[in-house]
């Protein structure tokens, strides 16, 4: 009876503890969840500062294979490549890219207000996107019935105008400033990561438990060998899409193609998503110069996906990721909606870190079965 009576006793406290283990976990996974959720954006701004390092450690691991120099020399050699690269394009470049993106805007903005008249003649209602409609129902109600003769504004109207004013010129200021100071986080991360890349493993592993830190080593190396070899091939397609685009849209005459060409590049790092943007964008834009030209723009842009998805991407990520399309674009189009355009961007390197977690996992289950 007094045996029985004790195994009661451990049942009823080893239930006890395995709720309360239960119940701290769920709290734990709750509040970083809640964590995650109300810092998502300076979270992904520290990824991107991280796969830039990554980029960067990449690069110079490659420059490694032809000249035996120290990691901090090799790495000063491919910053300051790049940026020459960067400065050479801005310097070349710079009054072309601001002429031809300030006449792609004018085109864009002229295209979108002929496909909404083309839409509005078959009957088909677009106020609800509201495109390329710059004035509002009242306004021109308003300018039919207001004498023609110019009247001096009030002394409210003009303070509500200086107020607007200055509202939205401290508006963009912030957002310039905002935009700058990421860049430069971004940026301080990449090149603080790249320059000690050992250190930081060095320290994920220190985070772990002692029994785990095996286990975490492999997990963190092949993360960071696959996002290298992904990084390398997704330069390589971005370099190839928009050396195409630009080249085939010059061929056809297309104004703004450098540009375009630029913009599909860009692009080129989202997958799919990215793409159909930039394909909508090229017709846009060529839908200016006619119907044949816009037509070419559509062959083209199907021609340079078809290279980059069945021919470039194949040969160069085949050993990087292994992710199927569907898959991928629902992840896409879940972070998109939960966190906009970061999560869009970053959906792939993302799925492919959980990837490599989950096929290090299975292949740990299955060892000792295997075994």
């Amino acid at each position: 009876m007094t045996s029985s009576a004790d195994e009661r006793s451990r049942t009823r406290s080893d239930l006890a503890w395995a709720i309360c283990v239960g119940g701290i976990g769920v709290v734990l996974f709750a509040t970083l969840l809640l964590f995650t959720w109300h810092f998502a954006a300076t979270l992904l701004l520290i990824f991107t500062g991280m796969l830039l390092g990554v980029a960067l450690n990449a690069l110079t691991n490659a420059l490694g294979r032809f000249v035996n120099l120290a990691h901090p020399v090799r790495l000063a050699i491919v910053c300051v490549v790049l940026a020459l690269l960067l400065a050479g394009v801005v310097y070349l470049g710079g009054a072309t890219i601001a002429d031809q993106a300030s006449a792609l805007s004018k085109t864009i903005k002229s295209q979108l207000g002929g496909v909404k008249a083309f839409l509005d003649s078959h009957g088909i209602d677009t106020s609800f996107f509201d495109i390329g409609n710059t004035t509002t129902p009242a306004a021109s109600d308003a300018s039919a019935t207001t004498p023609s003769h110019p009247s001096l504004p009030s002394a409210g109207a003009l303070a509500s105008s200086g107020g607007a004013i200055v509202s939205q010129t401290f508006k963009l200021l912030l957002g310039t400033i905002s935009a700058v100071g990421n860049f430069f986080i971004v940026l301080f991360l990449g090149l603080a990561f790249a320059a000690q890349p050992s250190l930081y493993h060095d320290g994920l592993l220190f985070i772990a438990p002692a029994k785990m830190r095996g286990r975490t080593a492999i997990i963190i190396d092949g993360i960071s060998e696959t996002l290298e070899r992904w990084l390398i091939a997704q330069i390589i397609v971005m370099l190839a899409v928009g050396a195409v685009t630009w080249i085939g849209l010059a061929v056809m005459g297309i104004p703004g193609s450098f540009i375009l060409g630029i913009q599909a590049g860009l692009l080129a790092f989202i997958p799919t998503v990215g793409a159909i943007i930039a394909g909508v964008v090229v017709v846009l834009a060529s839908l200016a110069s006619g119907w044949v030209a816009a037509l070419s723009a559509l062959i083209l842009f199907l021609g340079v996906h078809a290279m980059e998805s069945y021919v470039l991407t194949p040969i160069l990520q085949r050993q990087a990721l292994d992710i199927p399309p569907a898959t991928l674009f629902a992840f896409q189009i879940l972070l998109g909606v939960v966190f906009g355009i970061w999560g869009l961007a970053l959906a792939l390197p993302l799925i492919a870190i959980a990837k490599v977690m989950i096929d290090h996992f299975k292949t740990y289950e299955a060892s000792p079965r295997a075994a």
